[in-house]
């Protein structure tokens, strides 16, 4: 009969603090014919020195280890005694960390009133190394009992609240964290939910261009839909960026219009636009709200520079269509980037243009490395284009074309992105 043991004969895993020491005895018995010599140990599969090995008797076998580090896994570091020719005789998972320290910078959030989310975290020393619990605790300030939250997202450090919650009423909203080395308590916040609501993103986000103004483009968006009830005034924020770049430029002044004007921008250039929103003095709070997220990106390019044709004729076909296909080869650049990866791409054109197949002619500059090609159906006055198996041809109808990208909804991706530009 094997067996394994602390030196307390304490027979449960341990739980230790980093920087202990521990001594483990490994007792064999008389029957397996073998001295505890011949033994050997090993911690996470990895074979220990022979001088941290003791033979107290012909059947002891020890190990002690000083200077514990924090387990390499929440399960536990595992520390087993093996016969000569690496059987397993014994062990037992070690479990080495720090009590909790006090979980700070808690702070919360309401999305259009109806829930409570929030956030924090777990301390200057963070990791403790073993399994730690972490639960969010609130309660309306004046009555009621304390309620635990009970839907983890999936985030480290988040809980949500979903429903049931007051308005008018301040709660107050606390974190508890414990494990089997100690205990610890945030402070206690209050809050009213009015006063920390944020909202979906500003929908239906429109760049277009300004006439022929080679730096400038218009933007439109709509105001929070689920929050039009409320009394209340949005502030919004738009930020852009080139396409080469990931570096946003914000502009904070937008104010509480729905529409915006991007000026000193480059000609000939594609541009990301997003937009978020801020609802401010719901019913009156004089808190200042919460930032949503951003908008999906839209994209737009400006004008180019040449200017060689104006006042003349109109172009030839031929023109047209080289123009046409610089301009394509652009948009589709931009296309692969925002929908690699989705099953069913489609492309929404807004006002009249038209696509015919070309089944005999690969159009090799329109078309992605991994073959995307093109047919169309026609709805209404709008024509939408399907990932297929054909090349495309385009004419230009009229001037100007508004590009919507949308992938398939099984796969999680973006709803859309919006790409315009004008012949």
């Amino acid at each position: 009969m094997t067996f394994f043991k602390r030196k307390n004969n304490d027979r449960n895993d341990p739980v230790l603090h980093i920087g202990s020491s521990l001594t483990a005895v490994c007792t064999i018995s008389a029957e397996l014919e073998i001295t505890a010599r011949s033994l050997y140990w090993t911690l996470n599969g990895k074979r220990l020195a022979r001088n941290t090995y003791k033979v107290l008797s012909p059947t002891e076998s020890s190990v002690t280890l000083h200077q514990l580090n924090g387990s390499l896994q929440r399960s536990g570091d595992n520390l087993v005694c093996h016969r000569s020719n690496g059987e397993v005789l014994a062990g037992s998972c070690l479990y080495v960390g720090s009590p909790p320290e006090k979980p700070v910078n808690l702070t919360c959030w309401s999305r259009n009133t109806k829930d409570l989310s929030c956030r924090w975290s777990p301390g200057s020393q963070g990791e403790t190394f073993i399994n730690t619990k972490y639960i969010l605790k609130y309660k309306l300030k004046w009555y009621g009992k304390e309620k635990d939250c009970e839907e983890y997202t999936g985030q480290l450090y988040i809980c949500y609240v979903p429903r049931d919650l007051a308005i008018f009423t301040p709660y107050e909203v606390w974190v508890e964290a414990s494990n089997q080395l100690g205990s610890a308590t945030s402070d206690v916040i209050t809050l009213d939910i009015l006063d920390v609501v944020t909202t979906d993103p500003p929908p239906d986000v429109l760049v277009s261009r300004v006439g022929d103004l080679e730096d400038q483009l218009s933007v439109r968006w709509g105001s929070p839909p689920a929050l039009k009830d409320y009394l209340f005034q949005a502030k919004y924020q738009i930020r852009y960026r080139v396409e080469e770049s990931d570096e946003w430029k914000v502009i904070d002044d937008a104010g509480n219009q729905t529409s915006c004007r991007l000026a000193g921008l480059r000609a000939g250039t594609v541009y990301f636009v997003q937009v978020r929103c801020n609802p401010i003095g719901i019913y009156g709070s004089k808190k200042a709200g919460i930032w949503s997220d951003w908008s999906h990106s839209t994209a737009a390019s400006t004008p180019g520079i040449d200017r060689s044709h104006i006042g003349s004729c109109d172009l030839k076909p031929s023109e047209h269509n080289s123009t046409l296909r610089k301009e394509l080869k652009q948009f589709f650049g931009w296309m692969r980037k925002h929908s690699y990866g989705c099953t069913d791409v489609s492309i929404k054109l807004y006002d009249q243009w038209r696509v015919w197949l070309q089944k005999a002619q690969k159009t090799h500059d329109q078309v992605s490395k991994d073959k995307m090609h093109l047919h169309m159906r026609h709805i209404s006055r709008q024509q939408i284009i399907t990932v297929g198996t054909h090349d495309i041809g385009l004419v230009q109808e009229k001037k100007k074309t508004h590009f919507a990208v949308l992938c398939d909804p099984q796969k999680k991706r973006t709803k859309g992105s919006v790409y315009s530009f004008d012949q």
